[in-house]
């Protein structure tokens, strides 16, 4: 029988308490508290401070297969939760004889502290805090004596019932538009839900995920082992047309408000599109691309502008010419890098962006672009008397950008540049050696990225109605790429479910908008460590990343076809 290992309950436990002594030093605890979660009994700010004594009693409980005796598991997860708490009780100890703390601690305010304390005086409040955070390590070692078909139903039930009080604005804007506010108001309060709409929102997730656990999954594992080809092209069928519906009717359910954080959204799935040609399909890692986003814009908005600048053409006519300017800077672009690979490509298309963003802030090109000033009264589509004018209006325009760019990525994928592309994803000499040309290879990559990222360029320009410098700057490009990053590179629907979780989240949370930065990159750092191949990879991208993983030959020619997209994470 195993023995805990002390040793690591203590490392744990001291890492979980310098996660929580870092949020609270730099105001996120206290910012989030801000945020009701569930009404009168969780706040955002007290899940921050809490979880990880929770997690650290979890972890330490679960590493090894054969378990330690029941007491010595539950004193471990103890231990883990208590010494979690000690930094941020020394930090409350501290801020009691140390009263000049906010003059290099900023963030360390009385709200902190009575946060931290729980209301009460700091010593008793320090104690109670302790004590909180140890009973809560217990509990979270508690957790793995619960059989694991019964274990994982409740983690996922309560998951959910936090993600729901967390996001509790989406449904409400729903809700608001069909039902009485009496009604509303039995749900959800000001921010977050109430006790007792949490209470019915776990039990039904939890009865959801109990059916799965002990039914559901078999069914769908037998109905998968038994379907007929016909029948799954009729189910794919049938799940394209009740999709497309949905997508259809969806502005008139979200409201103004998430329809245009759903426009927002879809600008960055245009974006994600294009380049996840050029650094997923074709590995040629570009760090401009915001550069063909501009041009698309700029190009548009001076062909459609109705102000000085502008020439008055219809958005129709403009916004072809504005795709392909960029094509053609995507050429431009890609005729001097074709030998360069890796970091040096990289660092010149980095260098290709920056003179972009230059030259449309300079004098140079003021009285053509307008320089900082940029352009006004951009041009808005139109069919006859009817113009584009609200959230809902360009969404429409949108789901149809993104719908063609998605057909086209799908199809060269499937087709021979897609093929192409990939050989050179993997090696260029081998690539180059079995006769694909690389110069049209790498040049059609380039080109179609950057038709892409200049349509989405001109729906942008026109739904905003104006066209600055500082809506192209280097941290688009980032966000795009981490988009791919976090979706699963070289994933058509990895890059959709990637522009969602940094691109809408984000939207749904602006009140946190200062950390936006921070938890962008925690976002990151988690995904390379615990799930390297996206949120929804591509099935190649995953035999890659996980090619270890099973040494019978027989489950490995069992994996999906080349290019088939597996199922997200669940």
């Amino acid at each position: 029988m195993n023995t805990i290992n002390w040793r690591r309950v203590m490392q744990v436990g001291l890492i979980m308490g310098v996660v929580v002594l870092m949020a609270s030093v730099i105001g996120m605890v206290q910012t989030f508290d801000e945020r009701d979660m569930i009404e009168g009994l969780l706040t955002l700010g007290q899940l921050l401070l809490f979880a990880p004594a929770f997690y650290g009693g979890f972890l330490v409980a679960g590493k090894d297969e054969r378990r330690a005796p029941v007491p010595t598991t539950l004193l471990a997860g103890l231990l883990a939760g208590a010494l979690a708490g000690v930094p941020v009780a020394l930090l409350v100890a501290l801020a009691g004889f140390w009263t000049t703390i906010r003059d290099y601690f900023v963030n360390v305010s009385p709200q902190l502290i009575e946060i931290l304390t729980l209301g009460r005086e700091s010593l008793a409040g320090s104690l109670l805090l302790l004590g909180v955070m140890a009973g809560l390590g217990l509990l979270g070692a508690a957790v793995h004596l619960i059989p694991q078909r019964t274990r994982r139903p409740l983690i996922n039930a309560t998951i959910f019932t936090l993600t729901f009080s967390l996001f509790s604005d989406v449904p409400l804007n729903i809700a608001n538009q069909f039902l009485p506010r009496e009604i509303v108001r039995m749900v959800f309060p000001s921010k977050g839900i109430t006790v007792v709409a949490a209470m019915v929102i776990f039990v039904l997730a939890l009865a959801a995920a109990l059916w799965w656990e002990f039914s559901g999954r078999a069914r769908r594992q037998q109905r998968q082992a038994t379907i007929t080809p016909q029948e799954r092209r009729r189910n794919s069928l049938i799940l394209l047309v009740v999709s497309l519906v949905v997508l259809l009717v969806l502005p008139r359910i979200l409201g103004i408000f998430l329809t245009n954080v759903v426009a927002q959204v879809g600008t960055f799935v245009l974006m994600a599109l294009g380049l996840n040609i050029v650094v997923g399909f074709a590995g040629l890692l570009d760090l401009g691309y915001v550069a063909f986003f501009a041009v698309g814009a700029y190009v548009t908005a001076i062909l459609t502008s109705t102000g000085d600048l502008g020439l008055g053409v219809n958005f129709w006519i403009a916004m072809p010419i504005g795709v392909i300017a960029a094509v053609l800077f995507g050429i431009v672009l890609g005729i001097p890098v074709l030998r360069l690979r890796g970091d040096y490509l990289a660092i010149v298309t980095l260098g290709f962006g920056e003179i972009i963003r230059v030259l449309v802030r300079s004098d140079l090109l003021k009285p053509v672009i307008g320089g900082a000033q940029g352009i006004l009264d951009v041009g808005r589509p139109n069919f006859g008397s009817f113009t584009f004018v609200t959230p809902q209006h360009y969404y429409y325009l949108i789901l149809a950008g993104c719908m063609l760019a998605l057909f086209i990525a799908w199809r060269l994928r499937d087709g021979r540049a897609g093929r192409q592309w990939m050989a050179v994803r993997e090696d260029e000499d081998v690539a180059e050696a079995v006769g694909i040309n690389l110069v049209g290879t790498k040049l059609l990559a380039f080109a179609i990225g950057a038709g892409f990222a200049g349509l989405s360029g001109a729906i942008f320009g026109s739904r905003v109605g104006s066209v600055f410098p500082n809506s192209f700057e280097l941290l688009i490009s980032i966000n795009v790429l981490a988009i791919i990053i976090v979706g699963g590179v070289g994933s058509l629907p990895g890059v959709i479910l990637g522009a969602f979780v940094l691109v809408g989240l984000p939207e749904l949370l602006r009140e946190f908008v200062e950390f936006r930065l921070l938890i962008y990159g925690i976002l990151l750092i988690v995904m390379m460590l615990v799930r390297p191949e996206g949120l929804w990879p591509s099935a190649v991208r995953r035999r890659e990343l996980h090619a270890d993983d099973t040494d019978d030959p027989a489950v490995a020619a069992a994996e999906a076809p080349l290019h088939e997209e597996v199922q997200p994470l669940t």
